[in-house]
């Protein structure tokens, strides 16, 4: 399975059309956020040809192992190499039955291995962030996808998983050269992830205050998470993370209103 480089994170779950688009530019894998079910992913493999498709992140609270083992066996039989299925714990405010998440997730990866058609280690991948977390992804998949992290946090992943995992960061960007416009678009995104736990304690771990995290973020947080610029000021924001250790980074340009199009050509220009 080839990742490539430089992918692209969506949450346009219904535009399987984006594929083709993206494939034709040559970004190397399309992840499909915002919880998606295999199903959902099933019509972006129909519309490329190339490019690796990924869940960004399926939520393990949502779908039995053995269901998903089914369905994983049967998208790889009909796009043999290329699906790459992510998973990940989701957030303690998005359920109730939130409850001991790395327990949990080792369970989960019990039940792909047990399901009548495994989902093999190298097939899959944990959305992680904290160290332990970590550790059981590098452990029991091919590696990490974290979200809403700088390149300080891909470099505490490279070392702490080693050389032969997989650091996949998620990075959202604004393609806007005026800093306030920027930034306003920024922390209106920005807003859901400063309210789960998750995120907010990953941050403070990473040399960030809670002064920082208040009043939608401050400069200095909105621009470290969510680098914004020319299409080269974004590329290299993107290239810190590879440097920091990072395979392969999936860039999530956040809409300017009027659809991605333009911002998914003009990074396939500077980063491909």
């Amino acid at each position: 399975m080839n990742l490539g480089t430089i992918g692209i994170w969506t949450r346009e779950r219904d535009k399987p059309e984006l594929a083709e688009q993206l494939d034709a530019l040559g970004f190397g894998t399309l992840w499909v956020g915002g919880s998606p079910s295999l199903a959902q992913v099933r019509p972006f493999l129909e519309r490329s040809r190339r490019m690796t498709i990924a869940t960004g992140i399926l939520n393990v609270w949502q779908h039995a192992p053995a269901d998903v083992a089914a369905e994983d066996a049967a998208l790889r039989r009909d796009h043999p190499g290329r699906f790459l299925l992510g998973i990940g714990i989701g957030h303690p405010e998005a359920t109730q039955r939130y409850a001991k998440p790395l327990t949990t997730m080792r369970e989960y990866f019990d039940g792909l291995d047990a399901a009548p058609q495994p989902v093999a280690r190298d097939e899959r991948i944990a959305a992680a962030l904290g160290p332990k977390m970590l550790d059981l992804a590098a452990e029991r998949s091919l590696g990490t996808h974290p979200y809403f992290t700088t390149p300080e946090h891909t470099r505490f992943a490279r070392e702490r998983i080693g050389p032969d995992a997989i650091v996949a960061p998620e990075v959202a960007v604004v393609l806007e050269a005026d800093a306030a416009k920027a930034r306003e678009r920024a922390r209106s995104y920005a807003a859901t992830y400063l309210r789960l736990r998750n995120y907010t304690s990953n941050l403070l771990r990473f040399g960030f205050s809670e002064d920082d995290l208040a009043d939608g973020g401050s400069d200095r947080l909105i621009d470290a998470v969510i680098p914004h610029g020319t299409p080269e000021q974004v590329a290299a924001a993107v290239r810190a993370h590879l440097d920091a250790g990072a395979d392969h980074v999936c860039v999530q340009p956040l809409s300017r209103g009027g659809g991605h199009g333009e911002d998914y050509a003009a990074l396939a220009a500077v980063l491909l």
